[in-house]
């Protein structure tokens, strides 16, 4: 396994002094945002994806710093009832498919989005099977939308020999093991999941067993944790939708690695189990830390913990 950061967290940065940065600190990998939600700080796809001499430079300055790009990031709603929001995500999607063949790189990661309800402009994120209108709305979702776009942008993913990593989060139609499943089942292997324990935990999901249950459709992983503030969800249960800055109030917030509920000690046994040997990503989302402080306490952590060395499985004390 690597250490790697997701490169959101350095934006204030310019995209040298970022690898520098990380470089020092025994990094060794970069997943980078550009496009989407994660933003354009550090690169834009689009650009990139119209000019070959960016991309060279590109990979010049990560060989500069001994770094590797782990993943492109260009988190979107592909399937968003806005045509205008669905067209840029997907126009973001597919320019980092073809830009990461460029530079070797074989994951690129997104979400699964979430479709309206065949009527309106705004995404409907399902949570319950009843009234009846809610089941009709998710049958619509998968068998009209979702399922159909994923076959063609998996192809678009597979020609290029890049692995598709849906982030399994909330408020999108896969945001659990069981949704990741149903979607990979339907459209292909190219396709699993960014696994981020930070949007599990709270669920109740258990990540280490979750890890186990997807095996092979591990894709990528996502290391953030989450803080679950029990005399909160006692009361008002886990769903919360109060603003991030209210941590007091909250169900749950975001820790940096380390500093929450996830063991991660356990799913890195559990990653080394069902045979994922890629990079540990650190996406720091803390409120209670700022960036830099944040984000070398998660790599002091991690890098005493991970597995490094490739093993056989092998009984070698026997």
């Amino acid at each position: 396994m690597k250490l790697g950061v997701f490169s959101p967290v350095l934006a204030s940065m310019s995209l040298e002094d970022a690898l520098q940065y990380l470089s020092g600190l025994g990094v060794d990998a970069m997943e980078l945002g550009a496009g989407g939600f994660p933003g354009k700080a550090h690169a834009d796809i689009i650009e990139l994806d119209k000019d070959k001499s960016k991309v060279k430079a590109l990979k010049s300055l990560f060989d500069k710093y001994g770094m590797e790009i782990s993943a492109l990031s260009v988190h979107g709603n592909g399937v968003h009832p806005d045509k205008s929001i669905a067209k840029t995500a997907t126009e973001e999607f597919e320019a980092a498919c073809r830009v990461a063949e460029q530079l070797g790189v074989h994951h690129v990661v997104t979400f699964s989005g979430c479709p309206g309800d065949g009527k309106g402009d705004k995404p409907n994120w399902v949570t319950c099977p009843w009234p009846n209108d809610f089941t009709e709305i998710l049958e619509y979702q998968w068998n009209d939308v979702l399922i159909p776009y994923w076959k063609k942008e998996a192809k678009v993913a597979a020609d290029r020999g890049v692995k598709v990593c849906l982030e399994m989060h909330p408020g999108f139609a896969v945001y659990n093991p069981q949704t990741m499943l149903r979607l990979r089942e339907a459209v292909g292997e190219t396709v699993g999941a960014n696994f981020d324990p930070s949007h599990l935990l709270w669920q109740g999901i258990r990540p280490a067993d979750a890890i186990k249950y997807l095996g092979k459709a591990v894709h990528f992983f996502h290391a953030k944790d989450t803080y679950i503030d029990r005399r909160n969800t006692d009361i008002n249960g886990v769903l919360d939708t109060k603003s991030y800055a209210l941590e007091l109030s909250r169900s749950w917030y975001f820790r940096t690695v380390g500093y929450g509920d996830c063991d991660f000690k356990e799913m890195i046994s559990a990653l080394r189990l069902v045979g994922y040997n890629h990079v540990l990503s650190i996406e720091h989302e803390d409120s209670l830390m700022t960036p830099k402080e944040g984000l070398e306490k998660a790599v002091k952590y991690l890098r005493e913990i991970m597995i490094r060395e490739s093993n056989t499985g092998e009984a070698w004390w026997i």
